[in-house]
């Protein structure tokens, strides 16, 4: 204790010089305990991903014959990508034109919309203005729900034709719609 007293700076030296190593131990170790918590926790966030991929796994016939029969189901409803979109659009609006013809429907105007890009699929819409009685327009839209590939009409506007007669035993309506086909990208 003499020895402190006399000798303060070489006992600040020695102490400060065995600090040191103590503290570069302490750090060290809390360091490697931080990397011992980032482990574990990026093992904790692996384990359910690892069983999941295992459940794929164990489940994969299963999902590939859900995956095919998915998508046998969206090629009945779409058209398919092996077409070209203008010779589709074209056929395709022949196709309703005649659908209400058949119904005894006058189509007065239908018009291929510009074609929109989703993620999978192009939109084509067609815009179509027919006249007839009501029942007409009743046999075309059940026949528009029986096509295949499916078409979705997007918006039904229909106002009575304003006749001279007033003993008309059918109600003449103007009907003006916008039907949405789908067709495959890839």
């Amino acid at each position: 204790m003499i020895w402190l007293r006399s000798h303060r700076r070489s006992a600040w030296i020695c102490g400060l010089t065995l600090l040191l190593p103590v503290v570069f131990y302490v750090n060290t170790l809390f360091g490697l305990w931080g990397l011992h918590r980032d482990y574990q926790s990026n093992i904790d966030q692996l384990i359910p991903r690892i069983a999941r991929q295992y459940g794929l796994i164990e489940h994969e016939d299963e999902l590939r014959h859900a995956s095919n029969l998915a998508s046998r189901q969206v090629s009945t409803l779409v058209y398919p990508a092996t077409g070209d979109t203008a010779s589709v659009s074209t056929t395709l609006q022949s196709d309703i034109r005649q659908i209400f013809s058949d119904a005894g429907l006058t189509v007065s105007n239908s018009q291929v919309l510009p074609l929109r890009e989703q993620e999978h699929f192009d939109h084509i819409n067609i815009n179509l203005s027919v006249q007839g009685d009501i029942s007409g327009v009743d046999a075309a839209l059940t026949d528009i729900a029986k096509f295949r590939p499916l078409l979705l009409v997007e918006s039904l506007e229909m106002r009575p034709l304003r006749s001279g007669r007033s003993g008309a035993k059918e109600q003449i309506v103007v009907v003006s719609l916008q039907l949405l086909a789908l067709r495959a990208i890839l």
